[in-house]
């Protein structure tokens, strides 16, 4: 109870009118973005089933509106009064079978042409639930990686999923629900107007409205409400999964009944929100009663006096009735869906946000296509930060000639991989160039940049599918013979051989079911099947132990044979045999040459080698506290 009042004080405060004007204007501009889907340019046949749709929908309407007539003629046929009008007079020589016969064909025709509309509709909504969903997927491929680091990959996908859920689910009630149910509304004002009285109109227009109204309002307030009970039930979540991933930790201290009475405050504060939750539904439904019941009731009894003065027949009272029955059954629905179309339109909000994110990294107009004769790699006086205030490349020069190695070696965050990520252009330098054969990497187009570019980085991450199709990753349309001859090339053929699904063995949910040396040996393979003119080694070993890291070494040395390298590595032991070293310290090249040359020199790379060597420095670099996002500065 304690919970509920808690949760009953805390009420948020009434929506600002300023923003509703603006949240319905906001809810129009999705609406009007999506249109350009179900009416595309380039596709006449979808326009055509579109029109196709909108008639059909309006017959299944005037279908519906026909039923009662038939219904009322059919009873004036049956039990005709003496002073009977003409209409019942072509009643009764219709007769009532026929009457009942076209009544019950008038009920069918409205069913069917609303089934052939589904029918006809169902292919345009789903080509542009289709497209839609295809655009954003591109989209998102295309933002740059800062924008990547900073959002989880999961919401990412949840956006999506939210997103093109809410345009069907727009479509299917907008244009299936609301859309008919308001042209059935004003048909059946209209036919009371026209065939009973002004009178039958202005009661039945006002009950909507009022009907309309009051539940509007009402759901307004539920979704508050609502709100609030999924706050308290996804903390209630969290805290229940925090706690069973943590099972050991809360054993150690011994915390059980700890953690039950910290999920049970949460369990109580969703408690007392649903309980407001079903009272409010509750006074919906009553509420909605009444109004629907005032307003058959007066109509009822008007109808009833008209039949007492031989205005109406009995027919007319019956059709009275069917008419306002008919369109309350639909009304019963309309809270739920109203919340559930704003729910869809705020789901959609947050897709076309994500449509409307600029992606930092483009190409220019007319970008030519890289071209690479030796491979050569440079960097002059390249200055780049994560973050304006935060440095992490302060005029670097260095220059990595074709068909030879490069290591770049220092601690951490002196920006290290930020060099290879410089070069694959996931950003942009914001002073002096990066090159390729001395063509600066922004005036090219990112795909063939990156087609002449391979990458074996410190975690391979692999797709949650065969070994087969990882290595198969590497180029596209890859023949089994190809990816047999890379795996072979990276020394993990006879391995994947030895398995009883060989090639087709699964590798689970990012790799998790081969070990660290495993999985470096399936990107080497996947990056000696793309064959790359330049290769970048960003700490390829560093995750591994001393053994496998001497035999992984032996599958990267074949790998880069013939190959403009640029390797980035803190255990200084894997590039003693680079054709230059490069140290970098702060973000600035502070040493380059030979291993002989820099031991000989005793600076800053004897410093760190004799570390290494003495065991002390050999974690260093494995961690990146400099890294703006988290890990990039290395």
């Amino acid at each position: 109870m304690s919970a509920f009042r808690r949760s009953a004080r805390a009420r948020p405060p009434a929506e600002d009118p300023a923003s509703g004007k603006a949240r319905r204007r906001a809810s129009l501009r999705i609406i009007a973005r999506v249109a350009p889907y179900l009416w595309p340019a380039d596709a006449p046949w979808v326009r055509r089933r579109v029109v196709a749709a909108l008639i059909l929908l309006a017959l299944a309407k005037v279908a519906t509106v026909a039923t009662p007539f038939f219904y009322k003629a059919a009873v004036d046929a049956l039990a005709p009064a003496p002073d009977a009008p003409q209409a019942v007079g072509f009643a009764l020589a219709v007769g009532p079978i026929g009457l009942v016969a076209a009544y019950a064909m008038a009920r069918l025709m409205g069913v069917g042409f609303a089934q052939l509309r589904d029918a006809l509709f169902a292919r345009v909504a789903q080509r542009a639930l289709r497209r839609m969903a295809l655009e954003t997927f591109s989209h998102i491929h295309a933002l740059s990686l800062r924008y990547h680091v900073s959002r989880r990959t999961g919401g990412l996908s949840r956006i999506i999923e939210r997103g093109v859920k809410g345009v069907e689910f727009l479509l299917r009630f907008l244009v299936f629900s609301i859309g008919p149910l308001a042209l059935e509304l004003a048909m059946v004002a209209a036919v009371f107007a026209v065939e009973l009285d002004l009178r039958y109109f202005l009661v039945v227009a006002a009950t909507i409205a009022l009907y309309v109204w009051f539940t509007f309002a009402v759901t307004e307030w539920r979704v508050k409400i609502r709100a609030e009970m999924n706050r308290q039930d996804a903390s209630a979540s969290q805290k229940a999964l925090d706690s069973l991933l943590n099972y050991e930790t809360v054993k150690y201290f011994n915390a059980e009944r700890r953690e039950a009475a910290r999920y049970d405050r949460s369990m109580a504060a969703y408690e007392g929100a649903a309980v407001r939750t079903g009272v409010s539904l509750a006074f919906l439904n009553l509420g909605q009663s009444l109004i629907i019941t005032a307003g058959l009731g007066v109509v009822m009894a008007m109808a009833a006096h008209g039949v007492m003065q031989g205005r109406l027949t009995v027919g007319d009272f019956v059709m009275v009735n069917a008419f306002i029955i008919q369109i309350t059954m639909p009304l019963n629905f309309l809270g739920t869906v109203y919340r559930e179309i704003r729910q869809a339109l705020t789901n959609m909000s947050e897709m076309f946000e994500l449509l409307d994110q600029p992606p930092e990294i483009v190409d220019r107009p007319g970008a030519p296509d890289l071209k690479v004769t030796r491979g050569e790699v440079a960097f002059e006086d390249v200055r780049f930060g994560y973050e304006p205030d935060r440095p992490i490349l302060k005029g670097v020069s260095l220059r990595a000639e074709g068909g030879r190695t490069l290591a770049v070696v220092g601690p951490t965050g002196s920006g290290k991989s930020t060099l290879g990520r410089l070069l694959y252009r996931f950003y942009d330098v914001q002073g002096g160039r990066v090159t390729i054969d001395g063509q600066d990497v922004r005036e090219v187009a990112q795909d063939s940049l990156r087609r002449a570019i391979g990458v074996v980085p410190q975690d391979t991450v692999l797709f949650n599918d065969t070994i087969g199709y990882n290595i198969g990753y590497g180029k596209e349309g890859a023949t089994q013979a190809e990816i047999e001859e890379a795996a072979r090339a990276a020394q993990i053929h006879d391995f994947i051989a030895s398995l009883p699904q060989g090639y087709e063995t699964m590798v689970g949910e990012r790799g998790l079911k081969l070990s660290g040396g495993e999985k470096q040996r399936v990107a080497i393979a996947r990056a000696i099947l793309k064959n790359p003119p330049i290769l970048i080694l960003d700490e390829a070993t560093s995750a591994l132990d001393t053994e496998t890291e001497r035999q992984i070494q032996d599958s990267l040395r074949r790998l880069s044979r013939g190959r403009t390298v640029l390797v980035v590595a803190h255990r200084l032991s894997t590039v003693v045999d680079a054709d230059r070293i490069v140290v970098l310290e702060n973000g600035e090249v502070v040493e380059s040459g030979t291993h002989a040359e820099l031991l000989a020199r005793g600076g800053r790379y004897a410093q760190l080698w004799k570390r290494q060597e003495s065991g002390e420095g050999e974690g260093e670099g494995e961690g990146d506290a400099e890294a703006a996002p988290a890990d990039e500065a290395r």
